[in-house]
C-alpha cells in the first residue's frame, strides 16, 4: 500500500512532505502528479498525503461518513501541528477562485488554486513568516466515486489574491 493511504494522525512522514514542500524551489513547468503523490509548477507545489478507499462499487452513509471523518480527524491533526508552529490559519475559501465573477470567459485561477476550487470548499492557510509563500491543508474529493484526498498545497503568496474584475 502506498504510503499516503496509510492511517496516521499527523504523522512524521505527512509533516515531512509539507516541510519538505515548503522549501523546494517552484519547478519552471507545470508536472504531473507523479508515483508520490505530488506534483508542481510555476509558483506551487501540490501533494496527496492521504487518501482514502474510492466509492465506486458502494456510496451508501455507512462507507463515506466513516472515511470522510478518518480524513477530516488527520486533517485536524496536522492543522493542530502547524498552528503551533506559525499560529492560528485562516480559513480560505476557494469558491471565488473559480472565476464565475469574472467577466472573462479565458480566466483561468493561478496554481494550486485552480486545482484546489475544483476538489474544495474551502483550505486551511497558513502563511509562512519571512517568506512570499503560504502552505494550504485542504480535504477535497474530486468526484463522488472518487476517492477523499487529504491534500497540502504550498503557493506564492501573490496567487491567494483574488480581483474581482
Amino acid at each position: 500500500m502506498s504510503p499516503q493511504r496509510q492511517s496516521a494522525s499527523p504523522s512524521d512522514e505527512q509533516l515531512s512532505i509539507i516541510d519538505s514542500l515548503s522549501a523546494l524551489p517552484f519547478p519552471d513547468e507545470e508536472g504531473r502528479p507523479g508515483m508520490g503523490g505530488q506534483w508542481g509548477g510555476p509558483g506551487f507545489h501540490l501533494a496527496v498525503l492521504r487518501e482514502s478507499q474510492d466509492f465506486w462499487e458502494d456510496r451508501s452513509n455507512e462507507i463515506i461518513e466513516p472515511a470522510e471523518r478518518e480524513l477530516e480527524a488527520d486533517l485536524a491533526g496536522l492543522a493542530a501541528v502547524l498552528t503551533g508552529r506559525w499560529g492560528a490559519p485562516e480559513t480560505i475559501d476557494l469558491w471565488p477562485y473559480l472565476g464565475f465573477d469574472n467577466p472573462d470567459p479565458d480566466f483561468r485561477a493561478r496554481e494550486p488554486l485552480g486545482f484546489l476550487c475544483g476538489v474544495a470548499g474551502n483550505m486551511r492557510v497558513w502563511r509562512l513568516p519571512n517568506s512570499e509563500r503560504w502552505i494550504g491543508l485542504a480535504l477535497g474529493q474530486a468526484d463522488p466515486e472518487w476517492p477523499f484526498q487529504l491534500l497540502a498545497a504550498v503557493g506564492e503568496a501573490a496567487s491567494l489574491v483574488h480581483r474581482r474584475v
